[in-house]
């Protein structure tokens, strides 16, 4: 397989999530309170958000890369 059609598939992969998930949540665990014995923890759900626009570009690159592989031969 040609280097630009499998760059381009994965960013067609990537836009596709980005536009499905519209972020990653991930889960952080983090110290409350740490008095001598006592300690105790909270996990707190976080998100990073991926705007529409990231899948955009991502989708016209993938596209374009696919164009240029299927063309340069």
């Amino acid at each position: 397989m040609k280097p630009y059609t499998l760059i381009g598939i994965i960013l067609i992969v990537i836009a596709v999530a980005a536009f499905a998930y519209q972020g990653i949540s991930y889960t952080t665990r983090e110290k409350v309170v740490d008095i001598g014995p006592l300690h105790m923890t909270a996990e707190k759900t976080r998100t990073l958000p991926l705007p529409p626009i990231v899948g955009g570009v991502a989708l016209i690159g993938g596209i374009a890369l696919l164009v240029m592989g299927s063309t340069k031969s």
